[in-house]
């Protein structure tokens, strides 16, 4: 029994001499610009730049992992991936299984509709079909409105769908909508239903790589790092509140 005993403690500790040189992070990769998969099948976007530089000032090789978004906080909680580097909100409840870094961005809920008209939210939104995505705070501001939900792996593919007339309405992250109507989508962005500040999300027991992250993204806001990395790919800089929405 001992000797099975020190072979598991060898094997775990030379797990961990062989991980401890790697950042591994987890994006859903289908939360375009945010995260999304190139003609080669691999991960880019803003939470994957983030992460990759994230562990280049940690002096660490970064490793990118595309899992599905509703996973991602149980997959940091076991530590399957050393972080989520995933657009997620900080929430009260989230951080009753994870950490959350300090906000590398802001952003927030926005009502998306197929009509110009801005709708009265509690006469035309009530008791309508909303969709969005599966796992996210979207789906709590859509509650307030209905119960009639249609529920999506991606935000992007929810509002296609919303184009293509399966829905009355989506509630999805105010930026994603925004890049959605640039790349084409006939859609229109009606109310901002708030702010909402993006963490990175990291093991409750593992405060010493919080730390590393913290001291990381504090520096990339003072070089001016993340916000050259929101106007690459937003035209904007979305790491501080007053930039992030149009009211």
């Amino acid at each position: 029994m001992l000797k099975i005993l020190l072979i598991s403690l060898a094997l775990f500790s030379s797990c961990q001499n062989k991980n401890e040189n790697t950042f591994s992070f987890a994006s859903s990769g289908e939360f375009r610009p945010f995260s999304f998969t190139n003609d080669s099948g691999e991960l880019q976007g803003y939470d994957i730049e983030v992460g990759i530089e994230l562990a280049k000032r940690m002096n660490k090789e970064a490793k990118p992992v595309k899992y599905k978004f509703t996973g991602i906080v149980e997959g940091v909680k076991t530590g399957r991936f050393d972080a989520g580097v995933a657009s997620q909100t900080i929430t009260e409840e989230r951080k009753k299984h994870v950490a959350f870094t300090i906000p590398y961005y802001y952003s927030g809920p926005q009502v998306f509709s197929r009509d110009e008209k801005t709708p009265n939210l509690e006469r035309d939104l009530n008791k309508k079909n909303i969709a969005v995505s599966k796992g996210s705070t979207y789906v709590q501001n859509a509650k307030v409105f209905t119960e009639d939900l249609s529920i999506y792996d991606s935000d992007i593919t929810a509002l296609e769908a919303l184009q293509n007339g399966r829905h009355d309405y989506v509630i999805t992250d105010a930026i994603t909508g925004a890049m959605a109507m640039k790349r084409g989508l006939k859609i229109y962005g009606h109310q901002v239903l708030g702010e909402s500040r993006q963490g990175i999300s990291v093991s409750l027991e593992n405060k010493e790589l919080l730390d590393k992250i913290n001291k990381a993204l504090k520096v990339m806001i003072e070089d001016g790092t993340l916000r050259d990395l929101g106007i690459k790919y937003f035209n904007k800089d979305i790491s501080k509140p007053s930039n992030t929405i149009s009211k």
